[in-house]
C-alpha cells in the first residue's frame, strides 16, 4: 500500500470514529472500523479477519492430530452479530471464504471520500482516472503513459468522477497464488475459482470453464433457495413478528386497564381492604409476567429466526446483484450451505399459531368474594378462566343409564362464567351414586382429573333399578345435578341355534346335543323329529326354550327340571 492510500485509510478510519455518515456496509461490525481482509463466517455475517481471530472459543474438542479430518481439533466461536455457534476451518480464519464484496464497499468508500485521492503508480499526483483492467487510479501524467504502453493501451480507462455517478466502482478478484491475475476460470474438479497461470500449471489435467459459464447455474440455485423457500418464510416470521408485538400491547393495555379497576376498587376502603388491593395487584403482576413471558419468548425465537433468514437473504441478493461471476463462485460453498440450513430447518412457525390472545382471560370480578383480610370480609378476585359451576356439564350416556354389572362413564365439563371449557384441572370435585329405593345400596364412583377442565367418572353398579346421581364442584350441584340413573339387569343371550331339531340342524352327527329333553336311539346324544322329549316345534339347541325372542335359561334352572319334563320360557 502506498503512503497517500495509508493517509486515506487513516483518514476514513478517523471519519468514522468522528460520527460522519459512513457506509456502514464497509464497516466490520465487531471493530466499528473499515474492513480489513474481511472473511464470511458459516452463517453468512463479515468481520474483519482479526476481529475472527480474537473471538473466544465458544466450545473446543481434545481430539487429536492422527484423527480423521471430521475428528481433528475443531473451535466454535459465536457470531457478534446473531449469536449463533459457528465452526472455525483447521486453518483458522485464513480458511474462511473472502467477502469481496464488502472489499468493494471498502474500495468505494474509499474513492468517494471528499478528500483528493492519490495515484496508485508514482504515489505524488492527484488520481482523475482509474484503469478498470488493472484496477488502479492514476493522475494525467500516468494516464497518458498507461495508454501509450503498447501492453496497455487497449485497457479501459475513465474519469474517477463518471466512475463515482454509475456506481460502476469495483476490484476485481485476484488470485493469492499469483498477484495481478484475475480469477476469471473455474476448475469442475477442485470447485475452485482459477487464474489463467493456474489452470496451465496447478490444474493442468483438470477441465477449467470460463466463470461466465458456470456462475448461472450457481446463482440459479441460490436464487431458487431464496425465492421459493426463503422469501416466504421471511414474510411470514415479519408477520409473526408483528403479531407478537400487537398481542404484547393489547396484553399490556389489558393489564393496565384491569390494575387501574382493581386500585378504583380499593380506594373507598380502609387500611384492610388497601391491603387486599395490593394482594389482587401482585396476582395480577404474576398473571402478567407468566403470559408477558411466553409472548417475549416467542417474541425473541421469531426474532432470531428472521434475524437468520433476513440475513442469509439479504447476503444472497446482494451476492446475486452486485457480485461479478468471481465473486459468486468464490462465495458460492458458503452459501448455499447456509440457505439450505435455513431452508430446510430453522424455527418457522405459522402467523395463525402464534400469539395466541390470553389477555381475554384477565378479568375482575369485584362481587366474588375474596375472604377475609385483618378480619374483615373482602370481595373482588383477579380472575383467569376460573369455573362456573351453574355453567358446568355433563356429557356421556352413561350419567342416565347403565347395565347391572358392567362399567359406566360420563364425564364433567368445568366451565368459565362464559361458557367457556376451562383448560387446566384442579378444583374439588365430588360424584355419590346411590339407590333410591334401597337406601343402603350405594356405588362408589372414581373421578380422573384429565388437567384440561375436564373429569373422567366411572362406576359399576351391581343392582338393577333407579339411582340418583350427584355431581358437585366446591360443594355445589353442577347444572341437572342430581341426574336420574336407570341400571337394567343384563339381558341372557342364547348361545345356541333356533332349529327344529338337532339331528336336522347338524347333518346327522351323532355328537350334536340340544338343551330339550329329547332323545333318539342309535347313539345320538342330541333330539329328533317324532322321538321321544321332543318339544314338538321349533326350539333353542342352548337352554331348549321354544321362544325365539327369548331370554337364555340359566344352567341352575336347566339343571333343576327333568329331562322328561317339558320347558317354559318367558317371551321378552
Amino acid at each position: 500500500m502506498s503512503h497517500s492510500q495509508c493517509e486515506e485509510d487513516t483518514a476514513k478510519q478517523q471519519k468514522l470514529a468522528s460520527g460522519v455518515s459512513v457506509n456502514r456496509k464497509a464497516v466490520c461490525k465487531a471493530c466499528n472500523r473499515l474492513y480489513r481482509d474481511p472473511k464470511i463466517l458459516p452463517c453468512l455475517h463479515t468481520f474483519c479477519s482479526d476481529c475472527v481471530a480474537a473471538l473466544e472459543p465458544f466450545s473446543g474438542s481434545t481430539r487429536q492430530n492422527g484423527a480423521p479430518e471430521e475428528d481433528r481439533p475443531t473451535v466454535t466461536v459465536l457470531c457478534p452479530d446473531c449469536d449463533s455457534e459457528v465452526d472455525l476451518p483447521l486453518s483458522g480464519p485464513s480458511g474462511l471464504s473472502t467477502d469481496h464484496l464488502a472489499l468493494d464497499e471498502v474500495f468505494r468508500e474509499t474513492v468517494e471520500a471528499d478528500g483528493p485521492l492519490g495515484c496508485d503508480l508514482c504515489g505524488e499526483g492527484e488520481a482523475e482516472s482509474r484503469c478498470e483492467v488493472c484496477a488502479v487510479n492514476l493522475c494525467p501524467f500516468c494516464c497518458q503513459a498507461h495508454r501509450r504502453q503498447k501492453r496497455t493501451a487497449s485497457h479501459s480507462v475513465q474519469a474517477l468522477q463518471e466512475l463515482k455517478s454509475c456506481g460502476r466502482l469495483r476490484r476485481p478478484v485476484l488470485c493469492s497464488l499469483h498477484p495481478g491475475q484475475e480469477l476469471r476460470l473455474f476448475c469442475q474438479q477442485c470447485d475452485l475459482p482459477v487464474c489463467l497461470e493456474c489452470a496451465s500449471s496447478l490444474h493442468r489435467d483438470h477441465r477449467c470453464r470460463p466463470t461466465r459459464d458456470v456462475a448461472d447455474r450457481h446463482s440459479d440455485r441460490i436464487r431458487e433457495l431464496v425465492t421459493a423457500h426463503l422469501r416466504p418464510r421471511l414474510e411470514r416470521l415479519e408477520e409473526s413478528l408483528q403479531k407478537v408485538d400487537a398481542s404484547q400491547e393489547t396484553l399490556q393495555a389489558k393489564v393496565e386497564a384491569t390494575a387501574s379497576e382493581v386500585r378504583a376498587f380499593a380506594q373507598s376502603y380502609a387500611t384492610a381492604i388497601e391491603a387486599h388491593c395490593l394482594s389482587l395487584l401482585r396476582r395480577l403482576e404474576e398473571l402478567h409476567v407468566q403470559r408477558s413471558n411466553h409472548l417475549l419468548l416467542q417474541r425473541a425465537q421469531l426474532q432470531q429466526a428472521l434475524l437468520d433468514v433476513h440475513g442469509g437473504v439479504e447476503f444472497a441478493e446482494r451476492l446475486l446483484s452486485c457480485g461479478s461471476d468471481a465473486e459468486i463462485l468464490n462465495a458460492t460453498g458458503v452459501t448455499l450451505r447456509r440457505l439450505t440450513s435455513l431452508a430446510e430447518g430453522g424455527y418457522d412457525p405459522h402467523p395463525a399459531t402464534v400469539a395466541p390472545d390470553e389477555s381475554s382471560s384477565i378479568s375482575f370480578l369485584p362481587m366474588e368474594p375474596a375472604g377475609e383480610v385483618d378480619g374483615y370480609p373482602v370481595v373482588g378476585v383477579i380472575n383467569s378462566k376460573t369455573v362456573d359451576v351453574r355453567k358446568c356439564t355433563v356429557e356421556g350416556e352413561g350419567v342416565q343409564r347403565s347395565t347391572m354389572g358392567r362399567l359406566g362413564r360420563f364425564t364433567l365439563v368445568c366451565r368459565d362464567l362464559a361458557g367457556e371449557r376451562l383448560t387446566q384441572g384442579g378444583d374439588h370435585v365430588l360424584v355419590s351414586i346411590f339407590h333410591t329405593e334401597k337406601k343402603d345400596c350405594k356405588v362408589e364412583a372414581a373421578v380422573v382429573d384429565n388437567d384440561d377442565g375436564t373429569y373422567s367418572v366411572s362406576y359399576t353398579a351391581e343392582e338393577p333399578g333407579a339411582y340418583s346421581v350427584w355431581v358437585c364442584v366446591r360443594t355445589q350441584h353442577v347444572k341437572g345435578s342430581p341426574f336420574t340413573l336407570m341400571v337394567k339387569r343384563e339381558v341372557r343371550r342364547h348361545t345356541g341355534t333356533f332349529h327344529c331339531c338337532s339331528f336336522c340342524s347338524s347333518g346327522g352327527a351323532k355328537e350334536a346335543r340340544c338343551g330339550c329333553a329329547g332323545t333318539m336311539p342309535g347313539g345320538f346324544k342330541g333330539c329328533g323329529h317324532g322321538h321321544k322329549g321332543h318339544p314338538g316345534k321349533a326350539h333353542w339347541s342352548c337352554c331348549g326354550s321354544t321362544t325365539e325372542k327369548s331370554e337364555c335359561l340359566p344352567q341352575s334352572v336347566l339343571a333343576a327340571v327333568s329331562p322328561r319334563s317339558h320347558l317354559r320360557t318367558v317371551e321378552l
